[in-house]
């Protein structure tokens, strides 16, 4: 915008400067040509008077020097009845216009080489007519014309650069606005809620930053309202798991009882974390600084020893692997045991007892991949699955157990893909990254891909058996 400003003021003040300077130019030049030809009429009409009175050599040499332009002026006189004509000076004219101009008996002009001719004719007493030939050069023409184009040239450019000047001030005027418009709406859109834009410059800008200024206020406060929901939904669970913590305690003992008591405690837990999150706006996936995160391996083998017990009641074969070292990633523990009970409670939830499950963990220079595998019937429209909250349809699905995945992969830079695994059902790879510094290229759904760890083959169909 500013720059289009700028163009079109330099264009608009050219074409006036252009549209002024060129005809006054040109009155100039002709101002000068006319004050030559007046200062030469006005010498010839000092030769005159003498003419009329006298036509001796002599005394009309020393009216020539007297007048001053005896270097470019001369007198022509007929020749009379009893003597021969007078010529004084240089002729510089034609014969033949000096005779038209006695026949015509009024003055005219002449080109001459270096210039022009006035040829202005004297009544003698005689009744004839004497030609006084007066010479203008071509520098007394042109005398000041190029000083003056010169000093319109200097103010038609003073012109353009005023304007151009005043059109970059207003340019910036509004453009900084509105820069200031961009950058608020990047903040906002980058999670910094508390950025607003300065309410100035244009009335059209200025009604803008109010209106952004007005929309930011309300998405805070949206938000804060669904804090404060989503803080309220989840402590209204607090009585059911009352209930459930209270009922455990008449289990009696045994593995089975004392799995669903931690699964209790475990979801009161998550519960309270969902609330205190809820109300101190605090994000629940946090990584933020040197030795944050988890060992990957241990949280899944923590986790596959709770499944493996609902597993062996099923009859499902069971495979894990990749665990039998630290793998550190940049992830909360809660949050990736979280994903893992998403993806194997759908292992359970989806396909029929018997059938058989595996995590591999493959650890990289650059990414961790977890997969998650299983012999069921698969998922027939994978980006389908991947929607939030559009479910399988069945009874406790809600759609949100992938989106939990993809979020916390995309939190690090990584995303999550759905295959066909070579025990013939669904494999969910998690590629979470390591280094954020490394290359990114686009995925599906807005997912953030990117460079495969150095020595990784690729994941889906990977030739494995079950032990």
């Amino acid at each position: 915008m500013r720059w289009a400003l700028v163009k079109v003021s330099l264009a608009v003040t050219a074409m006036v400067v252009v549209a002024f300077a060129v005809p006054l130019g040109l009155v100039v030049k002709e101002l000068a040509r006319d004050r030559a030809f007046s200062n030469a009429e006005r010498d010839a009409a000092e030769i005159a008077p003498a003419l009329s009175i006298t036509t001796d050599r002599a005394q009309l040499e020393r009216v020539v020097a007297a007048a001053g332009s005896d270097a470019g002026m001369a007198v022509h006189i007929p020749a009379a009845e009893d003597g021969a004509g007078v010529e004084i000076g240089r002729q510089r004219a034609a014969d033949a216009d000096i005779a038209a101009i006695r026949e015509l008996g009024r003055a005219s002009t002449a080109e001459v080489p270096g210039g022009s001719v006035l040829l202005q004719p004297v009544a003698l007493s005689s009744g004839k007519f004497a030609v006084v030939e007066v010479f203008i050069p071509d520098t007394a023409v042109s005398k000041g014309v190029g000083t003056a184009w010169a000093v319109l040239a200097g103010v038609g450019l003073a012109l353009i650069v005023g304007s151009v000047a005043v059109a970059d001030r207003l340019g910036v005027r509004m453009v900084r606005p509105a820069r200031r418009l961009v950058e608020g709406a990047r903040e906002l859109g980058e999670g910094r809620l508390g950025s607003r834009v300065p309410e100035e410059g244009p009335t059209e800008l200025r009604l803008a930053a109010v209106a952004f200024n007005s929309m930011a206020d309300q998405v805070v406060q949206l938000l804060a309202n669904e804090r404060e929901l989503a803080a309220d939904l989840s402590h209204r669970l607090r009585t059911p798991l009352t209930v459930l913590r209270l009922n455990t305690a008449s289990l009696g003992d045994g593995p089975a009882a004392e799995q669903t008591r931690a699964a209790v405690a475990q979801l009161e837990r998550e519960v309270d974390t969902i609330i205190r999150t809820a109300r101190e706006a605090k994000p629940q996936t946090a990584a933020s600084g040197p030795g944050a995160g988890c060992d990957a391996a241990e949280v899944v083998r923590e986790r596959m020893a709770f499944w493996s017990a609902l597993a062996e009641d099923e009859g499902r074969t069971v495979r894990l692997a990749g665990v039998d070292r630290p793998v550190r990633i940049p992830v909360a523990r809660a949050d990736l045991a979280a994903a893992l009970d998403a993806l194997l409670g759908n292992v359970f939830r989806h396909t029929p007892e018997g059938t058989a499950f595996a995590v591999d963990v493959h650890n990289g220079e650059d990414a961790v991949i977890v997969l998650v595998s299983d012999a069921g019937p698969g998922i027939p429209d994978p980006e389908a699955a991947m929607a939030r909250g559009r479910g399988s349809g069945s009874d406790g699905s809600t759609g949100l157990g992938l989106d939990i995945v993809r979020r916390l992969a995309e939190s690090t830079g990584g995303d999550v893909r759905i295959g066909r695994s070579v025990l013939g059902g669904t494999e969910v790879r998690i590629w979470i990254q390591l280094d954020r510094r490394g290359p990114v290229r686009s995925g599906p759904r807005g997912a953030v891909r990117r460079r495969r760890p150095r020595g990784t083959a690729p994941i889906f169909n990977r030739s494995r058996s079950l032990p």
